[in-house]
């Protein structure tokens, strides 16, 4: 821990898709001595980050909860960003260390980056990466995705219908991330193009209730945490 007079460090510490076992050896030494721990979670509801990282959180451990809505509308996520900037600002500047807790990793779609780029320029910051969804998602599906000069496209669910037409017609392999209430949207791309047979779902990665079948067996609604692997080359269940 910092130093009297000193500001204290930052750390955003990413924790895996789910399953606590996943988190790295550094990012459960580093919550397991937290003195102050920071997380999001959705606005009147609880928070995945802590609920993967509860088992290591210290019980004298200060907790910064920051609100964050799912909107549409960027304006209200980023004022409770800047609210919860505000409070980690507070406990870095009286010397202490803050552990944020970001589920996945905290620089691949993570609200850690948020964070980052308000605080990076006037306090010590260090990331520690953490298991992603999309390689969590593999390994559960038993899918290769790339090998040698192979190419991955990662795309987001919300993409207009045309776009993601377009993108996973000139690809060879795709993790479409942010499924979610998109799903019918990107099941009827897929079907159209012919690749339904080429294409995995995924929900839940690595938490006792993961659903992984072909995207044929997906069921009708998807929840956020879902995702479809689609790959072009050898079969994905050979």
């Amino acid at each position: 821990m910092s130093g009297r007079g000193q500001s204290g460090v930052l750390y955003g510490v990413g924790l895996g898709p789910g399953d606590p076992d996943l988190m790295t050896l550094r990012a459960h030494r580093l919550i397991s001595g937290a003195q102050v721990v920071a997380y999001p979670s959705l606005a009147g509801g609880a928070s995945f980050a802590r609920s993967i990282a509860a088992g290591a959180i210290p019980a004298g451990a200060r907790e910064i909860v920051m609100d964050v809505p799912m909107t549409v509308e960027r304006g209200p996520a980023q004022a409770a960003y800047d609210t919860g900037a505000a409070a980690i600002a507070a406990e870095l500047e009286a010397g202490r260390d803050v552990v944020c807790l970001c589920e996945g990793d905290p620089f691949f779609y993570g609200s850690f980056m948020y964070l980052f780029a308000r605080l990076s320029g006037r306090f010590r910051v260090e990331v520690v990466p953490g298991v992603t969804s999309i390689t969590t998602c593999a390994a559960r599906a038993g899918m290769p995705l790339a090998a040698r000069n192979e190419r991955l496209t990662v795309l987001p669910g919300p993409l207009p219908e045309p776009e993601l037409r377009a993108r996973i017609d000139g690809a060879e392999s795709v993790a479409i991330m942010k499924v979610g209430r998109h799903l019918a949207k990107i099941r009827g791309v897929i079907e159209a193009l012919g690749f339904t047979d080429r294409a995995v779902y995924v929900e839940r990665a690595s938490l006792p209730d993961e659903v992984v079948c072909p995207l044929a067996e997906a069921p009708e609604k998807a929840p956020y945490f879902s995702m479809i692997l689609l790959t072009k080359g050898a079969d994905p269940w050979l």
